[in-house]
């Protein structure tokens, strides 16, 4: 037989799940990082080895950065390592701290989500309509795929802070 640990008390089936879901398809996404690390090694030596950089490789560095770092918002949210005024918020009472993240929710992050997510449609909708490309001539093409990170990442990140606002109403209602 053996034994498990006691569920901690921030327990929420439901939202664990969602955040362990969000975990792993972003770390995946981080391992853009690697490629990126390659994409500049191999530039920096074309460009001081050989004389000769490619656009095309520039603005890959580009895409992947953005690709890690928009994805990257998700995980942050699902492991609660971004940034906060911890100034006010270390004082409170573990309710106060509920009430707090949960108006901060509601009345901050969905709405700035929700403007970004819609705004960002348009912007991909135009770009995939034009099949807009980079304004360099050997630069790359179908602008519009990373374009698409912008709605993809902030769906994801919409996912992440939903699954956080469950979490903390239901501990609210919990009384913990």
């Amino acid at each position: 037989m053996t034994h498990k640990d006691p569920p901690s008390p921030d327990t929420v089936p439901l939202a664990d799940r969602i955040d362990r879901l969000i975990q792993r398809l972003t770390l995946a996404i981080g391992w853009s990082y690697v490629l990126l690390v390659l994409v500049i090694i191999l530039q920096v030596t074309l460009r001081k080895g050989f004389s000769h950089g490619l656009i095309a490789l520039e603005e890959l560095q580009w895409h992947l950065y953005a690709l890690g770092v928009m994805f990257g918002l998700a995980y942050a949210q699902t492991t609660d390592a971004h940034i906060r005024v911890d100034l006010f918020h270390s004082r409170f009472k573990t309710r106060s701290k509920r009430l707090v993240e949960i108006l901060g929710i509601l009345c901050l992050l969905l709405p700035f989500i929700t403007v970004i997510f819609l705004h960002s449609l348009d912007f991909l909708y135009d770009s995939y309509r034009i099949n807009e490309s980079s304004s360099a001539p050997s630069g790359l093409p179908w602008r519009w795929l990373i374009k698409g990170v912008i709605p993809a990442s902030f769906a994801l990140l919409a996912l992440a802070v939903l699954s956080r606002l469950f979490r903390e109403s239901v501990l609210l209602l919990r009384g913990e």
